[in-house]
């Protein structure tokens, strides 16, 4: 096992994120942020809380997408739902979409699926903690990455969060 940010960089690592995508898209205008679950929850929550130390909460919009039954590995395990709660229109806006690690793209072309749903952005960014770069199945990279490395495909990466894992830090298994 090997500590790849630590309690203190992966708060730091956070702020950073939250910074980033407030200069690309000034006091969010226009901007919606939308977590997925149902790890990416824990990152978005983060950077949300970053983001109201630094504006009015009104000026934030954030929601939460679960994309179970999106994703194309669905008939081949069961999967949990959980929780989507939008509670906004994204037709025309520019969208976030926040998520801890960066591995295959699939998790991400299921939610470019789900989002649709809910309209039709102008814009869509994708922010995430980890990017497993030499990974990718499928042509998706993110236009803001906490850390990325290089693993092999038999190494994981788990992020643990202090409310549900009781510590914060970010390891390579």
């Amino acid at each position: 096992m090997k500590t790849i940010l630590s309690e203190a960089q992966l708060a730091l690592t956070v702020k950073r994120l939250a910074h980033q995508i407030l200069e690309n898209n000034l006091q969010l205008a226009d901007t919606v942020l939308i977590g997925l679950q149902p790890r990416g929850i824990y990152l978005s929550d983060r950077i949300v809380h970053e983001l109201m130390q630094l504006l009015p909460p009104s000026q934030i919009e954030y929601g939460k997408l679960d994309i179970t039954f999106y994703r194309d590995d669905v008939r081949k395990s069961l999967h949990i739902a959980n929780e989507t709660d939008i509670p906004f229109s994204i037709e025309n806006k520019k969208v976030v979409l926040i998520d801890d690690v960066l591995y295959t793209g699939r998790t991400i072309r299921a939610a470019l699926d789900a989002l649709l749903a809910f309209g039709r952005p102008s814009k869509v960014s994708l922010c995430v903690l980890i990017d497993r770069r030499f990974s990718r199945e499928l042509p998706i990279q993110p236009d803001y990455a906490g850390k990325a490395i290089d693993t092999i495909i038999t190494q994981k990466v788990k992020v643990c969060w202090k409310e549900r894992d009781q510590v914060d830090e970010v390891v390579l298994l």
